[in-house]
């Protein structure tokens, strides 16, 4: 199996590039200063197809997949996105990955004819609600409740630090939830697609967050809330087992977010040691400086690699050529925990390298800085990825 890029997703990169530099590049500062979500180059991502790229044709999709390597097409643009806003680069990925392939992934035809054709243009959003007040990493700890009662789901519960959840042109989020317990004492969980505006079901105030200031995330509730029992997502009682596959794929997308981040933090260095004087030259021609710089590239081409490897080895999956899921889940937490901890560290050396210009708000490094750190946190936390990488050697911690 190889990972090399072919022409075609070079010429891809290109034009997702082209994209982000004209319609992102030029804004994402104003956004991120005025903690604005661009509802229209949302939408635009989805008329150039980013939103599609895993999706049928009959949705309105790609038909990107397997050996045409729709899932790599779809880091790559993350990573491009990403690389010039990693606000616009997280809308993206949890429009796709965790809006849009939950629902094409475990769907009936019904929910998929009635909800994919919007998320796929980009006309619509979709979150994924798994997070609770109490129930991170530990996601078999949910708290909110579904019970059936008259063909209806009553939804009741919270969800916090949701994507995609409360924006204009959300049209819904799917919710992990109890709906029963199991014979050997465990919760019963599932999945419930709940629409905006159904009654009892609200997208609280928008977070004031550390980074990603232009991305739409909210804390929600759910009371009483009341869906058709048609709304179950895939089969009752695996909801837990459907998000840990969700998962898999959103931590290769999430490093390519970091990768974008790594890529950014080395264009912007290189501009600058080049630009600034001191002592009669260019800061560039200072050893100590030039050896942080060259970390960078270190740290890009690592990232890069082991994130393009795990793409492609689920495109080779979805291709149906003989690929581990073990290995896939190893690759997964691998490219993960190395691209979003190199990330972090990226930009505090393109800070650092920006000097007392690294601190101010009109200087791009300064908004990759703040939005790092989420990387480490989000699709499973550094601890969370070392654990499973210590599993998947055979070790048996806990």
């Amino acid at each position: 199996m190889s990972f090399e890029l072919s022409p075609e997703h070079e010429q891809f990169r290109r034009t997702v590039r082209d994209f982000a530099e004209k319609e992102i590049a030029p804004h994402a500062a104003a956004w991120d200063r005025e903690h604005h979500f661009p509802t229209d180059v949302v939408q635009k991502m989805g008329q150039l197809g980013l939103m599609g790229l895993t999706a049928p044709e009959e949705y309105g999709g790609s038909g990107l997949a397997g050996e045409d390597g729709g899932f790599t097409s779809l880091c790559l643009a993350i990573e491009e996105i990403g690389r010039v806003d990693q606000s616009m680069g997280i809308t993206l990925e949890a429009a796709v990955g965790l809006g849009i392939n939950p629902i094409l992934t475990y769907g009936t035809d019904e929910q998929k004819q009635t909800w994919l054709p919007d998320l796929v243009s980009g006309e619509k959003l979709a979150g994924f609600g798994l997070t609770e007040p109490g129930a991170g990493s530990d996601a078999g700890a949910t708290r909110t409740r579904a019970v059936l009662d008259g063909g209806e789901w009553v939804v009741n519960g919270a969800k916090q630090f949701i994507t995609n959840s409360g924006s204009e042109i959300t049209s819904c989020v799917t919710v992990t939830a109890r709906t029963g317990e199991r014979a050997d004492g465990r919760p019963e969980i599932s999945a419930i697609i709940v629409p905006s505006g159904t009654a009892g079901f609200t997208a609280e105030k928008a977070y004031d967050k550390l980074g990603w200031h232009a991305s739409d995330t909210h804390p929600l509730s759910f009371e009483d809330c009341r869906v058709p029992e048609s709304h179950l997502l895939g089969d009752r009682g695996r909801g837990y087992a459907q998000f840990l596959a969700t998962l898999d794929d959103g931590r290769v997308a999430i490093a390519a977010l970091a990768v974008g981040c790594i890529q950014a933090c080395l264009d912007l260095s290189l501009q600058y040691a080049g630009e600034r004087q001191t002592f009669g030259g260019p800061i560039g021609r200072k050893q100590g400086l030039a050896f942080q710089i060259s970390d960078l590239q270190v740290m890009l081409d690592a990232s890069r690699l082991l994130t393009y490897k795990a793409a492609a080895m689920k495109d080779a999956m979805d291709a149906g050529h003989k690929v581990r899921t073990s290995d896939f889940k190893q690759a997964a937490a691998v490219a993960k925990l190395y691209a979003t901890e190199s990330a972090v560290t990226a930009t505090r050396i393109a800070t650092q390298v920006f000097g007392g210009y690294g601190f101010m708000e009109e200087y791009p490094v300064v908004r990759f800085y703040r939005d790092a750190k989420v990387l480490e946190i989000g699709e499973g936390t550094s601890e969370v990825q070392r654990m499973l990488i210590a599993r998947g050697l055979g070790l048996p911690v806990e």
